[in-house]
C-alpha cells in the first residue's frame, strides 16, 4: 500500500521507486501483486507516467488511512519505548495484596516515576480472566498461569512459604508436622481463593469435609478465630508482619517438606508494554519481605 501511494503521488513509477528506496522492478512487481490481490488494475500506465483508475482512487483513499493507522499502531507500541500513557491495571489476589503492596509500591514509584497504577484485589481466576479480556495488564498471583487460552508471560518472584498459626496458650513442638494437626481444627478460606486449595492440598484435606461450616474471606477474620482458640490455620510469610503482631498468635515452622506457594508477575504475552512488566517483576523480585 505504501508503494501504491507513492506511485500515485509522484504519478510515476521510477520516481515512487525512487521515493521508497527500492528498485523500480520491484516496485513494479509489487504493484503488480497488488492489483492481481484486488482483481482491477489500480493505475493506467501511459506513455507519459500513471494515472489511477476509477478503483483506484478510492483503494488509495483507504490505503491512506490505514497506512495512517499502522503507523499509529507503531508508534503506540514502539516510540513510547515501551511505556504505557495511562495508568497500570495491576491486579493482586487478597492474600498477596495488603502484605506486599507497602513494601513494593514506595521501590516502583522511585525507579519509574513516570508509571501511574490503579490497583484492585481479586481471585485468581478473575485476575486471570481480567489479563484474557484486556480489562488487566498485569496481575500477581500465587499459582501457576493456565495454558489454554492467550499466552501469558509468567515471571516468577519469590517463594513464600507457609506456617502454622496456633492460640499461644497451645502447647505445640516446632517444627510442626501437618500430618499431626486435626483436620477439623484446620480453619480455611472460602471457596475461590487459591490459599484456600492450597492449604486443602498442603493438609491433605477433603475439599468439602462433612461438618466444615467456617469459610472466612480474609486472612485477618482467620487470625482472630485462631486467637480466640478456635482454630489453626496456615499463613503465607508475606503475611507475618501484619497478621501475627497479635500477642495471642503463636507462629510454628513447618517440618519437612513443608508447605508454600511461588509468587509470579503475570500479563499477556501480545502486548506492547512487555519490556515494562519485565522491569516491574524485577523490582519486585529481590524484595525481601520481612517476616515479623
Amino acid at each position: 500500500m505504501r508503494y501504491a501511494v507513492a506511485v500515485a503521488r509522484t504519478g510515476h513509477f521510477g520516481r515512487a521507486a525512487e521515493a521508497c528506496a527500492v528498485s523500480q522492478p520491484a516496485l513494479s512487481q509489487q504493484i503488480l501483486t497488488l492489483e492481481n490481490l484486488c482483481g482491477t488494475p489500480l493505475f493506467d500506465r501511459l506513455k507519459s507516467g500513471v494515472r489511477l483508475t476509477p478503483f483506484g482512487v478510492e483503494f488509495i483513499t483507504l490505503a491512506r488511512e490505514a497506512i495512517k493507522s499502522a503507523d499509529a499502531v507503531n508508534v503506540f507500541a514502539l516510540d513510547r519505548d515501551g511505556k504505557p500513557d495511562r495508568p497500570l491495571r495491576f491486579g493482586l489476589i487478597p492474600t498477596v495484596a495488603p502484605y506486599l503492596l507497602p513494601e513494593i509500591f514506595p521501590a516502583l514509584a522511585k525507579a519509574m516515576p513516570e508509571l501511574k497504577f490503579t490497583i484492585s484485589e481479586n481471585r485468581t481466576d478473575a485476575l486471570i480472566a481480567g489479563l484474557i479480556d484486556g480489562s488487566l495488564d498485569i496481575a500477581l498471583i500465587g499459582t501457576e498461569a493456565p495454558s489454554n487460552g492467550p499466552r501469558l508471560v509468567s515471571a516468577e518472584l519469590f517463594d513464600d512459604p507457609f506456617v502454622l498459626a496456633t492460640c499461644r496458650s497451645e502447647a505445640v513442638a516446632a517444627p510442626v508436622s501437618l500430618a499431626t494437626v486435626a483436620p477439623e481444627r484446620i480453619l480455611l478460606l472460602d471457596e475461590g481463593h487459591c490459599f484456600r486449595d492450597q492449604t486443602i492440598a498442603a493438609c491433605r484435606l477433603d475439599a468439602d469435609p462433612a461438618g466444615r461450616t467456617f469459610a472466612a474471606t480474609s486472612l485477618s477474620t482467620i487470625v482472630e478465630f485462631v486467637a480466640n482458640g478456635q482454630g489453626v490455620t496456615l499463613l503465607p510469610q508475606i503475611a507475618l508482619r501484619k497478621e501475627a503482631n497479635d500477642p495471642r498468635i503463636a507462629i510454628h515452622s513447618l517440618a519437612t517438606p513443608g508447605a508454600g506457594r511461588r509468587l509470579s508477575l503475570v500479563w499477556r504475552e501480545a502486548t506492547p508494554f512487555g519490556k515494562t512488566f519485565a522491569a516491574i517483576a524485577e523490582l519486585i523480585r529481590p524484595s525481601k519481605i520481612p517476616t515479623r
